[in-house]
């Protein structure tokens, strides 16, 4: 018989209590691992906040305090991305004439060209302006840089880009770009296609604007007005199309500084396209062209002689008929077959009496005051296209009396408006220039002020009463002096080709500017039953120039019954000294 184990309560106790250790410590191995993720998360967490944290001050501090360091480190890093290589230039208001832009330009390395020949049909397709045969010689020449073409349209690298031919790279260059067009190249000039000036004041002032660039120092200022130079533009645009003008030149310069603030001279011609312009829309009429400016002069010749004392206004002259000196004859245009005073002279424009008055001054003393004037040199200016005066190298009786009313002297344009405004001015001689001045400007007393008092008072009667009736403008006091001269050529004059020209200043009960306006072989028209003399063309436009500018340069009018009352008390000359004066006008 089997025997059955029998087992006592303890050891069944013993084994339930084994049991429930076992699963006890099962329970507790399973919560380890979610406890180490949890702790691990937690950890994680923190050091991600923290990052957050510092991350989150840091940029705070950048946008409300900044950081110097890294400001200049950018602006110097900016900075090298934009540096130019010519500075900017300026007109004297801050409106930008001349600036630097980034450019493009596509070159090729011959090493690296698979196909010269289809490079070149694809290149000259694309390119109208390249040569097939000149891509095709550079593909195939020695060396690893020939250009193909200098600063490429956005457009014409798309198009290149396109046709992916190896060999072909552009190169980052810069280009000079003028925001007015043709507006100011006869002032400006042009720079080539290296960024060298080549005419103007980018040749001029070449390493200046180099330097200004390299140093980061601004702009050339110029003492342009851009608002001015367009009024002029488009006056002698006008005057050239209604009386068929070959060229003209106008000139707006400040009397007191020498400030030239419009300079043009026409035909011009797009500075971006230099290459393709003609040698006459080049020539600057207005600075390097000379010319015999005819009756202008009498203003010098009768200045002079009031200066040295050789006349005072009351004295008078016989232009009753022609004046015969030698082999010469010297007539009036509108004669007056009578005696003439010298008011008289001046507003008539007698040829016979400037001749007579230039006669007493005589040669040596007229050559003199012609050069305390600055009239018998190149001026000191800017621009390398200025023109040398031409005068005789013998002045003789006879040189000496038709130079006192134009003849036989060539000046430039600028000479003659420089020399205008000492004479305006009070006498003061400053050169001209094309950079603005500021402050005192210092200069040479040429003539005594009660000299300057009276031609400005002879030139307001030659607009009220005279010649220069048509550069009239109501509340701005008008004065100047009409020229027509037969045009000089080479061994003598062209027939029936006049240089017609006004200068005059405003106010002349204080004079502020000066204006000159030069035709070049105009033409008579119906409206001018034609005549074609500087009464006609020139004078007019130097008039509507003038309405236009002073509101724009704050020339403040005057009411027109005020003149006589007021504003010629101004002009009044009393004695100085020689018994000169002027009664009333």
């Amino acid at each position: 018989m089997n025997e059955i184990p029998v087992r006592s309560w303890r050891d069944a106790a013993d084994d339930m209590i084994h049991e429930s250790g076992e699963e006890k410590l099962t329970a507790r191995n399973a919560r380890r691992p979610l406890e180490l993720a949890r702790t691990r998360l937690i950890v994680a967490g923190t050091i991600f906040a923290l990052c957050f944290v510092v991350l989150g001050s840091r940029l705070v501090q950048l946008s409300v305090f900044g950081d110097e360091t890294h400001v200049t480190q950018n602006a110097h890093e900016e900075r090298a991305l934009l540096t130019l290589k010519r500075a900017d230039i300026t007109d004297r208001n801050g409106i930008l004439l001349a600036t630097n832009l980034p450019s493009q330009s596509l070159y090729v390395d011959p090493s690296r060209v698979l196909d010269a020949g289809e490079a070149a049909r694809k290149i000259a397709a694309v390119l109208p302006e390249t040569n097939h045969d000149e891509i095709f010689r550079k593909s195939r020449a020695k060396g690893h840089f020939h250009w193909i073409q200098r600063h490429l349209t956005p457009k014409q690298i798309y198009a290149v880009n396109r046709l992916g031919l190896p060999g072909f790279d552009f190169q980052r260059e810069e280009q000079r770009v003028y925001p007015h067009g043709g507006m100011f190249v006869h002032t400006l000039g042009f720079a080539g296609v290296d960024n060298n000036g080549l005419a103007g004041l980018e040749a001029a002032r070449n390493d200046q604007l180099k330097t200004l660039a390299k140093n980061h120092a601004g702009p050339l200022v110029t003492s342009l007005d851009s608002r001015v130079q367009h009024i002029v533009k488009a006056e002698l645009t006008a005057a050239m199309e209604e009386f068929d003008a070959k060229g003209a030149a106008g000139i707006v310069i400040d009397v007191h500084t020498g400030e030239v603030l419009a300079l043009s001279s026409l035909p011009d011609f797009n500075p971006h396209e230099f290459k393709s312009s003609n040698s006459g829309a080049r020539f600057n009429r207005a600075t390097l062209g000379v010319y015999e400016l005819g009756s202008t002069f009498k203003a010098f010749t009768t200045a002079m002689a009031l200066e040295y004392g050789v006349v005072d206004l009351r004295d008078r002259y016989d232009a009753t008929k022609p004046l015969k000196v030698a082999r010469f004859t010297i007539r009036d245009n509108h004669p007056q077959n009578r005696w003439l005073d010298i008011p008289e002279i001046f507003v008539h424009s007698s040829n016979i009496g400037a001749a007579q008055m230039a006669r007493d001054v005589g040669a040596e003393r007229q050559r003199a005051f012609l050069e305390r004037l600055g009239l018998l040199a190149p001026l000191t200016f800017e621009l390398s296209e200025n023109g040398r005066p031409l005068a005789p190298r013998q002045w003789r009786e006879i040189n000496t009396m038709t130079i006192g009313f134009g003849h036989g002297i060539a000046v430039t344009p600028l000479h003659l408006i420089t020399g205008f405004a000492t004479m305006v001015n009070g006498g003061i001689h400053r050169p001209p220039t094309l950079l603005k001045r500021i402050g005192e400007v210092p200069g040479t007393r040429v003539m005594a002020e009660e000299t300057s008092h009276a031609m400005r008072a002879l030139m307001r009667m030659v607009v009220r009463d005279g010649t220069g009736k048509k550069a009239e403008v109501e509340g701005y006091l008008v004065g100047g002096k009409t020229g027509t001269a037969e045009k000089a050529i080479a061994g003598g004059y062209k027939k029936n080709a006049l240089i017609t020209t006004f200068v005059g200043a405003f106010p002349m009960d204080s004079p502020r500017y000066a204006v000159l306006a030069m035709l070049d072989e105009p033409r008579g028209t119906k409206a001018t039953h034609d005549h074609a003399g500087a009464g006609w063309n020139a004078t007019p436009v130097v008039g509507r120039i003038i309405s236009k500018i002073a509101p724009t340069l704050g020339v403040m009018a005057i009411l027109p019954s005020n003149e006589n009352e007021e504003s010629t008390e101004h002009l009044l000359v009393r004695a100085d000294g020689r018994g000169r004066h002027i009664a009333s006008f």
